[in-house]
């Protein structure tokens, strides 16, 4: 089953045509759908979206730019909804060294804080790790118990190797199929047990939609490309990435699969 692992449903992007969206992706052979919660505004969609449609998981969790927004009560939320069966992982969370939005050390601080909340919930992480590999390697390394998924992967060897030692899964995008991507080689190197795909919908469109506005349903063009790129065909890449995000999302997406 063709899984777009991770797009942001609840942007503002999608809010004239929210369930639009979802239907193309579903009506283009999309099997299921994990909605990004990286706030808590998103993920209070992505439950909506979820209890409307099985097809639907969210994620919950703060991004690393709003990390100075964190506080007691926001812990209390994250671990309650944590518990939800909606909610298959924690994330985004991570580090952006990019725009620091929030300050470096409060951005660990938050980062390492939801990795223990992760761990009691039983639920796996989603990484955003932009510019700051050697650190979130650093975090992932001291969670070694926490599966996680290196989302819309792009960065270089240090964190890609982490990755791989702790076993951990790697999610590619429609980047994958920019002129400028020039990392195929770590396309070929992941596992077959632990390759992902996504789109990042609204952000980061493939080619032929470079410039628009990115939607599930294109994660096929992403799957086309990897599958390429790996020398297998895309049915058997689809049927693959398909079953590695049922094991590291668990019994929604498995049952749905």
């Amino acid at each position: 089953m063709l899984i777009d692992t991770h797009c942001h449903l609840g942007d503002a992007a999608f809010a004239a045509d929210r369930a639009g969206v979802a239907a193309r992706a579903f009506e283009s052979g999309i099997g299921h759908l994990v909605v990004v919660g990286e706030s808590r505004a998103a993920t209070v969609l992505g439950l909506e979206m979820a209890a409307a449609d099985g097809r639907i998981s969210t994620t919950a969790g703060v991004h690393p730019h709003d990390a100075s927004t964190w506080t007691e009560e926001s812990a209390a939320w994250l671990a309650g909804t944590l518990q939800d069966p909606r909610v298959v992982a924690c994330g985004e969370i991570g580090l952006d060294y990019h725009y620091d939005h929030s300050p470096r050390a409060i951005q660990r601080q938050v980062f390492e804080r939801q990795m223990a909340l992760a761990r009691s919930a039983g639920k796996p992480v989603v990484i955003h790790a932009r510019e700051a590999d050697d650190d979130v390697a650093a975090v992932l390394t001291a969670f070694p118990d926490v599966p996680a998924v290196l989302h819309s992967f792009s960065s270089g060897a240090v964190l890609f190797d982490a990755g791989m030692t702790l076993g951990h899964y790697v999610s590619f995008s429609g980047m994958v199929t920019f002129r400028s991507w020039a990392l195929d080689d770590l396309v070929r190197a992941v596992p077959d047990d632990r390759l992902l795909v996504e789109t990042d919908a609204p952000y980061l469109a493939p080619v032929p939609h470079r410039g628009h506005r990115n939607e599930p349903a294109y994660v096929r063009l992403v799957a086309e490309r990897v599958a390429a790129v790996r020398g297998v065909s895309a049915d058997a890449l689809i049927q693959s990435t398909g079953r590695n995000a049922a094991r590291v999302f668990g019994a929604r997406l498995a049952a749905a699969a």
